[in-house]
C-alpha cells in the first residue's frame, strides 16, 4: 500500500502539542524549593523588590556632642554677660568671632624643610589644613625675595574653634615651664586678644621625637561686639587663666 503524505499543518500542529507537553513535563519535575529563602528567586534578587527579612539597615552612628566651651558659653556666660552690661539682646553680647593661629618661620629662606615642618605641627594641633603666607617685600638682610614662603596660619570657627580653645585653656597652657598666668593688656583696642607661645610641644598632639626643631606660634582671638574691658570679662568667665592683678603691680614696681 502506498503511503499517505501528512498534510504539512497537521505536523506542525503536532509538533506544538508535543514541546507544550514536554514543558509541562519540566515544571512538574522541577523541585518545589527551588526558590530560595526569604523570597529570591535563582538569579538571587528579591521578589518584588522586598528586602530581606531579619536584615535592617545599619544604625546611623550618633552626632558628636556640641564643644564643653560652646555650651558653656551659651549656657553660662551669656546670661551672666546680661546681667553685667545690662543688654537684653543677646546678639549685641560680646562673642568669639574666630581664632588666628600664625607661625613665622624665619629659617625657611635658609632651608624649606623647616616650613613643611611647621605647617604639619600646626595641621595636627588645629586640626585643619594650613596656608602658606608668602613675603610681602623683599629684604636683603634677612635674605628675603617678595613673594617668598615664610610662614604658615590656620583660621578657626564654629566648633573647630571652641575645641582649640578648650585644649589651649585646659591641656597646653599648663604646660608651659613656669606659667604664672597670661597678661591682662595684650588687647589691640577693638576687643580682640592676642597671646606668643614660644614652644608648639606645649600640645600634647604633637611626638617630641618627631618635631624636634622649637616652633613658636602667635595666637589672636577675634571677639565681636565688645571693647577690651569686656572681652576681658567674657574670657576670664570662659576660663581664660590672666595674671592677677597682684602680680601686674609687683612686676611694675
Amino acid at each position: 500500500m502506498a503511503k499517505t503524505e501528512k498534510d504539512p499543518a497537521d505536523q506542525e500542529a503536532g509538533k506544538k502539542e508535543t514541546a507544550k507537553q514536554d514543558a509541562g513535563k519540566k515544571e512538574k519535575t522541577k523541585p518545589e524549593g527551588a526558590k530560595k529563602e526569604g523570597g529570591k528567586k535563582e538569579g538571587g534578587k528579591p521578589e518584588g523588590g522586598k528586602k530581606e527579612k531579619g536584615k535592617e539597615p545599619a544604625e546611623k552612628a550618633a552626632p558628636a556632642p556640641p564643644p564643653r566651651l560652646l555650651v558653656k558659653y551659651q549656657k553660662e556666660v551669656l546670661p551672666s554677660l546680661a546681667d553685667k552690661f545690662g543688654r537684653k539682646n543677646p546678639m549685641s553680647l560680646p562673642r568669639l568671632d574666630k581664632i588666628v593661629v600664625n607661625m613665622g618661620v624665619g629659617a625657611a629662606t635658609q632651608e624649606k624643610k623647616f616650613l613643611e615642618t611647621a605647617a604639619e605641627a600646626m595641621g595636627q594641633i588645629t586640626g585643619q589644613k594650613p596656608i602658606i603666607t608668602k613675603a610681602r617685600q623683599a629684604i636683603s638682610a634677612f635674605k628675603l625675595r617678595e613673594g617668598m614662603p615664610i610662614g604658615c596660619k590656620v583660621t578657626l570657627r564654629g566648633k573647630k574653634m571652641y575645641e582649640f580653645m578648650d585644649r589651649l585653656i585646659s591641656l597646653a597652657l599648663p604646660r608651659v615651664r613656669d606659667f604664672r598666668g597670661i597678661s591682662r593688656k595684650a588687647f589691640d583696642g577693638n576687643g580682640s586678644y592676642s597671646l606668643g607661645l614660644a614652644e608648639q610641644l606645649v600640645f600634647p598632639e604633637l611626638n617630641p621625637d618627631k618635631f624636634t626643631r622649637v616652633q613658636g606660634m602667635n595666637i589672636t582671638f577675634v571677639i565681636r561686639n565688645a571693647n577690651d574691658d569686656e572681652s576681658r570679662e567674657m574670657l576670664t568667665q570662659m576660663g581664660m587663666p590672666f595674671q592677677t592683678e597682684e602680680a601686674t603691680g609687683k612686676k611694675k614696681r
